[in-house]
């Protein structure tokens, strides 16, 4: 008897590391499609800012637990260029947490999807060191979109983080002053099947895109193949 307790323990165990790997990598091919939409967009994020773009975190589903006030969660994944000064191609995803009070972007239990820009080298480390909070260890700014891009190059240039938002079906710039971004270890490790930091699978040179996240991936290397931030500063 106790011999098929511990077999079933153990197979409750394996049946509940597949649940929450399957659960993790079904996030991250959301984060795909979510890129996919948005880019898809008229009137979406000007290309220009995703050219010059150091990292992209998408995160899909972002709910509110109060009516225009309280807590807000969500999870997706940040993809950053390789190579030195981010000057090669996309690299593998690594998961990200937002969590956050008072956030005014959605009403009740409406799931909103966001997008983060991370413009420059100090935003990024700050993202991939720790638990950051927006607004006061790295600048954010609701970004600019479509034609409204060079009305607002003042702001764009001095934020270290460009945010936003798609809900009901609208796609604008959103403020998330106050929120905490930080790296969801344990989502990566469901991910790639091992226990891994986010800063590796960044920096890390082999790390292999999961299938999960290929879409992801791709669809960034489709849309802003090139630093073009860093290749105009490398030509002058």
């Amino acid at each position: 008897m106790k011999k098929y307790l511990v077999v079933a323990a153990c197979l409750a165990l394996a049946a509940g590391a597949v649940y929450a790997a399957n659960k993790e990598q079904k996030r991250l091919e959301n984060c795909g499609v979510v890129m996919q939409e948005v880019i898809n967009v008229p009137d979406n994020i000007p290309k220009e800012l995703l050219e010059k773009a150091e990292c992209v975190i998408v995160i899909p589903s972002v709910r509110k637990l109060a009516f225009g006030v309280g807590a807000s969660y969500g999870r997706g994944a940040m993809v950053c260029r390789t190579g030195e000064h981010f000057r090669g191609p996309w690299g593998a995803p690594a998961m990200y947490a937002l969590e956050g009070g008072s956030i005014g972007f959605q009403i009740g239990g409406e799931a909103t999807d966001l997008i983060l820009l991370v413009m420059n080298d100090r935003g990024m480390e700050s993202i991939l060191s720790s638990k950051v909070k927006l607004g006061a260890d790295a600048s954010i700014a609701g970004g600019p979109k479509g034609r409204d891009a060079s009305a607002d190059t003042d702001a764009w240039m001095r934020a270290e983080i460009l945010s936003y938002s798609r809900s009901r079906g609208v796609f604008a710039g959103v403020s998330l002053e106050g929120s905490t971004l930080r790296p969801d270890d344990e989502a990566s490790e469901q991910v790639y099947g091992r226990a891994i930091k986010a800063k590796d699978i960044v920096r890390g040179e082999h790390t292999g895109v999961p299938g999960s996240g290929r879409h992801l991936v791709n669809v960034l290397q489709k849309s802003a193949p090139r630093n073009e931030s860093e290749r105009r500063a490398s030509n002058q």
